[in-house]
């Protein structure tokens, strides 16, 4: 049982909280010092000060600790961002070729067999548009023909979460719906779309929208574009890359407000999270970090970032005005509802995982516990 000053979670805060875990799951909550009976306890984690939360969730990041979801060993991003909270990842790919796309994916399929914390595969290509294609290399770029779609999801049947599609590509809309048929969950992103083509992709199935307002038209008074279609439409959770250089914190403020309960704060960490500034690789692309920011190298183009999801959560706090529940709701109960996980991920409640993480009062982890066993 874990003992802490405040739990938090969607549902509010509660002071003098407790948790009850049996195995890998949540058997009970409560708060004051009555708790279960002492023959149900086999051990009391007493925090003290802390706040105790549930673990994060990313839906979208490439690696860390010098590492991406693309080498070979990727255990060293997987530790970085489980240190900094984050108990359950999608592992987001660049695009690449069909074949190297594939090979990524039999690779991860090994990671997931031994890791059950690692909940999937985020294709972020290869379905993007050219003229918005952000840090992805242009060449690997392609239209989401029935043979594309066909091969991946045969290469990545059962495993792969999500995958993002600029809608205006021909054939994007059929590919959303196929996607969809699978059980993938489908984002807009990376596109040049307009406000009517975006609809059409949720109307299409697709309830996502990748980074919002990165590689995408921005909001304009006269043509929305994506990010208005996805604010007007209950249905679509918006990605949010809350490190104060992909979005202005009054533009993450601002969403936040118009979109209540339907933001979901993403790293789209490369592997320079968690490691230092210098020369990394994204993909096929050489990148280049300095002060914690990552560009193409030789360009202005962001290439990713350096987040950790603690550091969003603060940020939320400190920067976008959001309440501690709030905060906290965008980086566990939120993405896992986007990802249809919604009742058995992301709440301190019975029956859920037992995935925790203890905070100091300032918000910085402690301790993180993944399926009941502490990784950190």
């Amino acid at each position: 049982m874990f003992r802490s000053a405040h739990v938090v979670d969607a549902g509010g805060s509660t002071a003098d909280g407790w948790v009850l875990v049996v195995g890998d799951r949540i058997h009970a909550v409560g708060s004051g010092p009555e708790g279960p009976a002492a023959t149900s306890v086999d051990e009391v984690v007493d925090l003290g000060d802390a706040v105790l939360v549930p673990g994060f969730i990313d839906l979208h990041g490439h690696g860390g600790g010098g590492v991406a979801y693309e080498d070979e060993a990727v255990g060293a991003a997987l530790a970085v961002h489980r240190a900094h909270g984050t108990t359950r990842s999608v592992l987001s790919l660049v695009a690449n070729p069909v074949p190297a796309l594939t090979a990524s994916l039999d690779r991860i399929r090994a990671v997931m067999a031994d890791d059950p914390l690692v909940l999937g595969v985020h294709l972020e290509g290869p379905f993007l548009s050219p003229h918005n294609k952000g840090a992805h290399n242009e060449s690997f770029l392609i239209d989401p023909s029935p043979a594309a779609v066909e091969a991946l999801l045969e290469a990545g049947e059962g495993f792969i979460r999500q995958v993002t599609v600029a809608p205006e590509l021909p054939g994007a809309l059929d590919a959303v719906r196929r996607f969809v048929a699978a059980g993938v969950t489908v984002a807009v992103g990376h596109t040049v779309g307009t406000y009517d083509q975006a609809r059409a992709a949720f109307d299409a199935g697709a309830t996502l929208l990748t980074h919002a307002f990165n590689a995408m038209p921005g909001l304009h008074h006269r043509a929305p574009g994506p990010i208005g279609a996805a604010v007007a439409d209950d249905r679509v959770t918006l990605e949010l890359i809350l490190d104060a250089v992909h979005v202005h914190p009054s533009v993450a403020s601002m969403l936040l407000r118009a979109a209540p309960g339907r933001v979901a704060f993403v790293t789209d960490a490369m592997g320079a999270a968690g490691s230092a500034d210098g020369s990394y690789t994204l993909g096929s692309l050489a990148v280049t970090v300095t002060d914690g920011v990552a560009h193409v190298a030789g360009t202005d183009t962001i290439a990713g970032s350096t987040l950790t999801q603690d550091a969003a959560l603060r940020n939320a706090v400190t920067l976008a005005g959001q309440t501690l529940p709030d905060a906290v709701a965008a980086l566990t109960s939120i993405p896992a509802a986007a990802l249809g996980l919604g009742d058995r991920l992301g709440r301190l409640a019975p029956g859920f995982a037992a995935d925790l993480v203890a905070l100091s009062p300032s918000l910085e982890v402690q301790r993180v516990w993944g399926a009941g066993r502490p990784i950190r």
